[in-house]
């Protein structure tokens, strides 16, 4: 992943005094279905990252014909500055990243410019959670079971290791396919997405 591109950032602050003026960005929101029907901004459009994965030319065209600005984001950040690199890399052009995500716009515009709706919790709590609970095992474990049972402690904290380093996160995508993280909605396609961006 390449590094952010400070004129392709949109702080919380701007996105958030762009919808209080009336403007209407075109708000991609890349996390998963689940993540999106638990919380959104009003007026975002559900792209999940798959979805840019496998479509990456098509949409990167669809956006270059959008007649406002488009504004990705994610939970936090990393998905929709992967987002933007892949769809720049196939040509689509002024495309700004919302800086620190949903998190960050929260902390901004306060919850009551969010929508709420019920949902799993946001991917980076869930890795927390798991993570946590699988350290905690392997010392448990140690401590009940014999040394041996540590070894899982340390392929955690060596996994977090590599996850901050390559600014990836492998325990993202395994709990991302958990029954609880997938949606009882119809799965999102190009169309639909298409649809909803015109």
């Amino acid at each position: 992943m390449t590094s952010a591109d400070p004129t392709t950032m949109l702080s919380a602050e701007e996105l958030h005094d762009m919808l209080v003026e009336g403007a209407e960005p075109l708000m991609l929101d890349v996390r998963s279905a689940a993540e999106h029907r638990g919380a959104r901004i009003p007026g975002s459009v559900l792209v999940p990252e798959d979805l840019v994965r496998a479509e990456t030319q098509a949409l990167a065209e669809a956006l270059d014909e959008a007649d406002r600005p488009v504004v990705l984001l994610c939970q936090a950040g990393p998905r929709s500055q992967q987002a933007h690199d892949r769809l720049v890399g196939a040509g689509a052009e002024g495309l700004r990243v919302l800086d620190g995500g949903l998190v960050r716009y929260r902390a901004v515009a306060g919850d009551g410019a969010v929508e709420l709706g019920s949902g799993p919790w946001a991917m980076e709590r869930q890795v927390r959670m798991a993570a946590g609970s699988l350290v905690l095992a392997g010392l448990v474990g140690g401590r009940f079971l014999g040394p041996k049972a540590r070894v899982v402690s340390g392929a955690i904290a060596s996994g977090l290791i590599y996850s901050a380093a390559s600014d990836t996160c492998g325990m993202a995508k395994v709990l991302a396919r958990m029954p609880w993280n997938q949606s009882q909605d119809a799965p999102i396609g190009l169309q639909d997405v298409l649809t909803r961006l015109n």
